[in-house]
């Protein structure tokens, strides 16, 4: 959700607290639009990331609730740039979109974001996220990083308007981070960051 993540994948860089940097996509332009949603899932952590020392979000389109994200209205190449530097491949060759917009879901690899899903329209225009191709009740779960959980923080702000305490919360009480993180700690972990950029 966080705008300055996405300008990672897309012009290149390396995110603030992020251990890799990403080659960019071809089409380095910023995305036309961005709207706030809520997906019908959950969010949840699992896994180890090789970026951020701690577990990866996931999410699980057929879990219960609405997830808040952030949707960019990006070109078919950026979303398959930015969808191969996830899946830890070379940007520059073009995503076959018609199995997941006939079906849903569909699967490129068994790694942990090589699954695109459609859980549904905005505007007209369909919705695309790439997750893991398990659920929840499947999932190693594992805490996330202070560092990762900023990174969330800042784009439930600024997608959503939340407040540090209200994304600490939420953050909180997510499947991985649960029973690791409180939303006190959470809170301190992002107001530490506010205190040393």
């Amino acid at each position: 959700m966080h705008a300055g993540r996405l300008a990672c994948y897309l012009r290149g860089g390396r995110p603030a607290g992020g251990a890799r940097t990403y080659p960019g996509c071809r089409d380095t332009r910023p995305p036309e639009r961005t709207a706030p949603v809520l997906l019908p899932g959950l969010l949840y952590f699992a896994l180890e990331s090789l970026v951020w020392t701690g577990g990866m979000a996931f999410y699980d389109p057929d879990g219960p609730g609405r997830m808040p994200a952030r949707a960019y209205l990006v070109t078919t190449g950026q979303l398959s740039d930015i969808a191969a530097q996830e899946m830890r491949r070379e940007p520059g060759a073009d995503l076959d979109l018609a199995p997941v917009l006939g079906t849903g879901r569909d699967r490129f690899g068994p790694g942990r974001y090589e699954t695109l899903v459609c859980p549904g329209t905005l505007g007209g225009l369909p919705v695309l996220t790439l997750t893991a191709p398990w659920r929840l009740d499947g999932a190693d779960l594992s805490p996330p990083s202070p560092a990762y959980l900023r990174h969330l923080a800042a784009g439930l702000a600024e997608a959503h308007g939340w407040s540090p305490r209200r994304a600490a919360g939420y953050l909180a009480t997510r499947p991985g981070a649960a029973g690791h993180w409180t939303p006190a700690g959470v809170l301190a972990a992002l107001e530490e960051a506010a205190r040393n950029p």
